[in-house]
């Protein structure tokens, strides 16, 4: 009774999360298994893992178990970003040509076909906040909506064993854009760009300076682009959503490519973790930067961060022209580097304005709610993210249960 006094949440009401995720998503073979956190006022109050990590050995999940994170590693890279703001190394109006200057003339998109495509000037300049926001022009090529797309997946630009932050960057300045940045919004590989910048700026491998600057600070010691030797255990396999409500193996824990030590960092989407290495960087976040006293980013920085940057004070649904994103459009801003609620009642989904967070391509994701003083985090390895609506109900399970 005490327990739930000071932490504002019933207990009790929490235990309603793994009956609902074992009824409806492990026990009907949607998911493989989950491990699901929620943190109040800095204490982890409730974390469960349930189902099998690997449904082919029959191995169980489990709280240290290692999970690709795909997307939500566009925080941590948004995060070491704005350190090197805070450094004065770059403005957030900065063209990105002043740092790539192959970029000094990007075109946008008119007609045809990759390797012949019609195009125009754009009529902006691309900033590094466009880059934070996702309103560059860029794109992704596993989206499948457009000629642009469809040459970033001819030249395998979201990853591949030959690619590199160099290659990206010089083979981006060699396509069009979808837009004049500024004008849209469209999930990309802008934030694999910023990593090309974190290297440029800090003279180091983006892995170098993860480690240096927020995994070591934060005590993320399974948090890394590869899994390690002493982790392959402890890994999960990743799952393919199949029609009829099933999934298929999708990633070998035992054959994996991130067994080995990638050539392309990706500052996008190539992060490995555990729920609980996590919840370190995003209780910093919920905390103004700061985490068992080490800070990694400035409050007021953080303040910033979280605030909606869209042009025009424009939420999601005003601005995006492509059909894939992380969270539900309605109701959402962008912030630099992760979404933020601006409209709690056009979300359609219970929260607080000025909530913030992201997830991942495999279906995982997080939020931190500072009017709560709360942090969610919910893991799991089934592809695609828009498979099931994991993450609405997770928000009904977790709000339900607060005092």
């Amino acid at each position: 009774m005490q327990e739930s006094i000071t932490s504002g949440a019933s207990l009790d009401r929490l235990k309603r999360i793994t009956r609902h995720f074992d009824q409806n998503y492990i026990q009907p073979g949607k998911i493989p298994g989950a491990v699901t956190l929620v943190a109040r006022h800095g204490k982890v109050l409730w974390c469960e893992a349930q189902g099998l990590r690997d449904v082919e050995r029959n191995l169980p999940m489990e709280r240290d178990t290692v999970f690709r994170i795909y997307s939500m590693t566009k925080p941590i890279t948004s995060i070491a970003m704005m350190q090197l703001y805070e450094q004065g190394k770059f403005l957030l109006n900065d063209p990105v040509h002043k740092y790539i200057p192959s970029w000094r003339s990007l075109q946008v998109y008119k007609g045809g076909r990759y390797p012949d495509f019609e195009t125009e000037p754009a009529t902006t300049t691309m900033t590094i906040r466009d880059l934070m926001t996702h309103t560059s022009g860029l794109t992704y090529g596993f989206t499948e909506r457009t000629e642009v797309d469809a040459a970033y997946r001819q030249l395998k630009l979201d990853g591949s064993s030959i690619l590199t932050l160099d290659k990206l960057v010089d083979r981006l300045a060699e396509l069009p854009l979808e837009f004049s940045p500024g004008t849209a919004w469209n999930y990309s590989v802008s934030t694999d760009v910023l990593g090309y910048l974190v290297e440029l700026l800090s003279c180091k491998p983006l892995d170098a300076y993860f480690r240096e600057h927020i995994f070591e600070p934060l005590g993320m010691t399974d948090t890394g682009f590869q899994v390690r030797p002493d982790q392959q255990e402890r890994f999960a396999a990743c799952y393919l959503y199949q029609p009829g409500d099933t999934m298929k193996l999708q990633d070998d824990p035992e054959r994996s490519r991130y067994l080995k030590q990638p050539k392309f960092l990706s500052g996008g989407g190539g992060l490995v973790s555990t729920i609980d290495d996590y919840f370190r960087f995003a209780q910093a976040l919920c905390q103004g930067g700061e985490y068992q006293g080490q800070r990694i980013i400035g409050r007021k920085t953080l303040e910033f961060m979280r605030l909606n940057h869209l042009p025009g004070g424009k939420d999601l649904p005003g601005l995006s022209i492509g059909g894939f994103s992380e969270t539900p459009y309605a109701g959402s801003g962008f912030g630099l580097g992760f979404s933020v609620k601006t409209d709690v009642a056009s979300s359609a989904t219970i929260g607080s304005e000025g909530e913030f967070g992201w997830g991942g391509l495999a279906s995982t994701s997080f939020f931190v709610d500072p009017v709560e003083d709360m942090v969610v985090i919910f893991m799991t390895q089934l592809m695609p993210s828009s498979s099931y609506p994991i993450r609405q109900d997770l928000r009904a399970l977790v709000y339900g249960a607060l005092n």
